[in-house]
């Protein structure tokens, strides 16, 4: 058979309702030469098995929940194409995104990794914005032209499988899910490559149902304001308890002053990130 010219990975753990939106959008892919989708099941006890197989994609799994980085690993060695993709379970990838992926990394043959826009997709009962703040999802936009980048994000990224093979696998140490792509791009910064962000290459990052409501979102944003904190701890730059504090008050002010509902999703944002000062000091 002839080679992919792309592995996708999809990692995930006991999200199968999002994997089956996001698994029927990767069949839909406008790519016209041969590519790989692999799922890698970290540990679920959900019906995700059921979904890959349904849907006849190849999924190995972990007898064990693991890690994303552990995830991602996996399926670097379970593949063998050139350019190895990664999406998360949570998003919908529109019909060009593959063949915009591709083209991009031919496009810049020098770079050795790729991201593209991430687009928050809420579907169900939002809270309201005043439209003052990000979107209570991990977001990416760079602006509507290709260019260089200091970092892109593990919902819709790709890396030359050589570079892979020069600057090493993702830090398997990393437990909590932040700040993991993040440090395999420092190293490849470190290592002289480069990495450029694809413009219209471009996936939506979904919320539906209970987990689009104002408390899920909240509950969310705490957890990865804690995470934050402990990459930023990680990697020496965490600022003081308190500016911590004072982005936490401002957080509070701008819900009451502007009367808007999402400021209580960066209020939880900002609290996880005090939590989890507090527990390292």
């Amino acid at each position: 058979m002839e080679r992919p010219v792309v592995s996708v990975i999809v990692p995930t753990r006991d999200r199968a309702d999002y994997l089956e939106v996001a698994l029927r959008s990767l069949a839909e892919q406008e790519l016209d030469r041969p590519w790989e989708l692999l799922v890698v099941d970290d540990g679920s006890t959900d019906a995700t098995g059921e979904v890959a197989g349904r849907l006849r994609v190849r999924r190995v799994a972990h007898d064990r929940p693991r890690t994303l980085n552990v995830a991602r690993n996996t399926g670097i060695r379970e593949t063998n194409a050139p350019l190895v993709a990664f999406v998360d379970d949570d998003v919908y990838a529109p019909r060009g995104w593959l063949r915009e992926l591709v083209e991009g990394a031919a496009r810049h043959a020098r770079a050795e990794a790729f991201g593209g826009p991430i687009r928050a997709r809420l579907e169900g009962p939002a809270p309201r914005s005043c439209g003052r703040e990000d979107p209570p999802i991990t977001t990416l936009d760079l602006g509507p032209e290709d260019r260089q980048a200091s970092v892109v994000w593990g919902a819709n990224m790709a890396l030359r499988r050589s570079a892979l093979e020069r600057v090493g696998p993702f830090d398997e140490r990393i437990l909590r899910p932040h700040g993991d792509e993040e440090e395999w791009l420092g190293r490849l910064r470190a290592a002289g490559g480069s990495i450029v962000y694809l413009a219209r290459a471009g996936v939506d990052h979904r919320r539906a149902g209970r987990d689009a409501r104002l408390r899920s979102l909240s509950r969310a944003a705490f957890r990865r304001g804690r995470a934050a904190r402990a990459s930023d701890e990680r990697r020496r730059a965490a600022p003081g308890l308190g500016r911590e504090l004072r982005v936490l008050a401002g957080c509070g002010w701008h819900t009451v002053r502007r009367a808007c509902p999402q400021g209580l999703v960066l209020g939880a944002h900002s609290a996880g990130r005090v939590v989890e000062t507090l527990h390292r000091g």
